[in-house]
């Protein structure tokens, strides 16, 4: 059994994290942390038991964490996740870190799109980049994920294939992306209340996402040269799943970009390639760490139609993470995580 901390117990990826890891038979949670919570048990807090063991919740104290477990999720907000994943990497665990703090490979880079300094440049030249299906090899030897966010997992997972195999012009590429709203986190904000959200539909941060520099570092890599998109986020009236449709100009027909794709992701449990003109939806991936991909060519304009659909919670964060332990420690990769949806 591999022993799992969860730093970060509180909120929506933690509790995600808490909710996989019950199902799954060789991880143990046994620390969950939170620096507010500290000393209450984790059903008094849920007001459920969200893991079978009704763990106390501690204070997020490093020693602690190094002593009773191997691993550790970070589940809190960029720049809380840098001292921590430094404190825990120097008392030998190992870190997936579900915050932007590691994403981006350069420090000024970081420090552009986050509006602060990051405190361990050297620990970026060191992580991993967790998309899972892309990076396996690295991340079996890795000491730190850098878990992506979960925009960047649906616009990447449809494009890096074709990319790579110089399919799709690098230039006019065109993101738009549909979000529920868990994926702003669990916090009180007025934007994000009930009567704000319902009966509403809005973009937002729109030519400004952080998540942009992370897509175009990693789109960048798989073209070989340097590649830009406009990306713009919209907020949905659910609670959880991404809807992502990317226009692009293909350098092939549609049955080549549909057999490279589907040839890209055989034997990947979590990727679902679908026939050209079948458009996936939220619902068929809802609960699960399923991407569905569609694509359709548009015969009158030419242009190439790709969708991507997943949960934000889970193939976009805490089935991500686990999927990456699966893979550190040796595991199938899809050993404890769901492939079936909860539909409806």
């Amino acid at each position: 059994m591999v022993r799992v901390a969860v730093v970060g117990a509180t909120g929506y990826t933690g509790l995600e994290c808490l909710r996989l890891a019950a199902g799954h038979p060789r991880l143990r949670i046994t620390c969950v942390t939170s620096r507010k919570e500290a000393g209450r048990k984790l059903s008094d807090y849920w007001g459920f038991k969200p893991y079978p063991e009704d763990l106390e919740i501690l204070a997020p104290e490093p020693e602690l964490l190094a002593q009773r477990a191997e691993v550790a999720l970070l589940c809190v907000p960029h720049g809380t996740a840098q001292d921590m994943a430094a404190a825990l990497l120097d008392r030998g665990l190992r870190v997936i870190d579900l915050s932007a703090d590691f994403r981006l490979p350069a420090p000024s880079l970081y420090e552009s799109w986050y509006q602060t300094p990051h405190r361990y440049p050297q620990l970026l030249s060191e992580a991993v980049y967790g998309l899972s299906e892309i990076y396996p090899q690295e991340i079996r030897q890795a000491r730190l994920i850098a878990n992506p966010g979960c925009y960047p997992t649906s616009v990447l997972l449809p494009l890096i294939p074709l990319l790579k195999a110089g399919l799709l012009e690098t230039e006019d590429l065109i993101v738009d992306a549909k979000s529920g709203v868990s994926g702003a986190g669990r916090k009180a904000e007025v934007t994000l209340t009930f009567c704000e959200v319902n009966e509403d539909f809005r973009a937002y941060k729109v030519a400004s996402h952080r998540h942009t520099p992370e897509m175009e570092v990693q789109l960048s890599k798989a073209a070989g040269r340097e590649v830009r998109l406009l990306f713009t986020p919209h907020l949905t009236p659910m609670e959880r799943g991404i809807f992502t449709t990317i226009y692009a100009r293909p350098r092939a027909s549609e049955g080549e970009l549909y057999g490279a794709l589907q040839e890209f992701y055989r034997g990947k449990p979590f990727v679902e390639v679908l026939p050209p003109g079948r458009v996936p939806r939220i619902a068929e991936v809802r609960g699960s760490n399923l991407c569905r991909l569609g694509l359709k060519v548009d015969p009158r304009t030419g242009r190439l139609l790709l969708f991507s659909v997943l949960d934000n919670l889970v193939k976009g964060a805490s089935g991500q993470a686990l999927q990456n332990l699966n893979l550190m420690w040796g595991f199938p990769e899809d050993l404890g995580l769901p492939r079936v949806p909860l539909h409806p």
